[in-house]
């Protein structure tokens, strides 16, 4: 009876682990999609006009269009909150990891631009819906960790105690980058540039050195 048992609970746990697998498959796979489209005007019929998989699939896999959302949001925040590590890793000097720290920052900003604004735009809609808020939180929480790890460093070559805490310098940091997308999506070039002045004055900041 007990083999029987484990052997059942084997089966059940390798179906669950293919499901998960194919709902992080589909939500990658329909990520650009989520992010043309935007959390008002996406339902799971238009994403699956929009990619190659029906709309049967995505309803079978997914509860509805917050389900989706926020599903292909944690599978790329699972990569973006590592982002800077090996920025971190790599830095030689305080000055190296500075310099290299936002020469990443307008990389990504450039790249995955749309993405980015798909992450804005759950979290302002997540005032408003609370079933995808604790979702929002926890990646909140992740990246003020990422960026925290940057900046523990820095001041650790630098050879200083930060004098923000983790929360100021994470809101800080995100509300230049926040700040530059939407003159990106602007195309107001000049007022994107700006940005690497606002960051290193934020490094500057953090290590009490201005």
């Amino acid at each position: 009876m007990t083999q029987t048992t484990d052997a059942r609970l084997r089966v059940e746990e390798r179906a669950r682990d293919k499901f998960e697998a194919r709902r992080s498959e589909l939500a990658l796979a329909t990520l650009a999609t989520l992010a043309e489209l935007g959390y008002a005007r996406t339902s799971l019929r238009e994403i699956a006009q929009n990619s190659e998989y029906s709309h049967g699939v995505l309803h079978y896999y997914f509860s509805s269009k917050l389900d989706l959302i926020a599903h292909a949001v944690r599978q790329y925040e699972e990569i973006c909150v590592t982002r800077y590590d090996d920025v971190v890793a790599a830095a030689e000097s305080a000055d190296h990891l500075r310099r290299s720290f936002i020469d990443t920052f307008f990389e990504t900003l450039v790249a995955d631009a749309a993405i980015h604004r798909l992450w804005y735009d759950l979290r302002n809609q997540s005032l408003f819906d609370a079933s995808f808020r604790a979702d929002v939180l926890d990646i909140e929480s992740r990246r003020e960790e990422m960026i925290w790890r940057v900046v523990a460093r820095y001041c650790e070559l630098v050879g200083v105690e930060p004098i923000l805490t983790p929360a100021t310098a994470y809101i800080t940091v995100d509300g230049i980058f926040q700040r530059a997308l939407l003159h990106r999506i602007a195309e107001r070039t000049a007022d994107v540039d700006q940005g690497r002045a606002q960051l290193d004055a934020v490094f500057a900041m953090v290590a009490g050195t201005r």
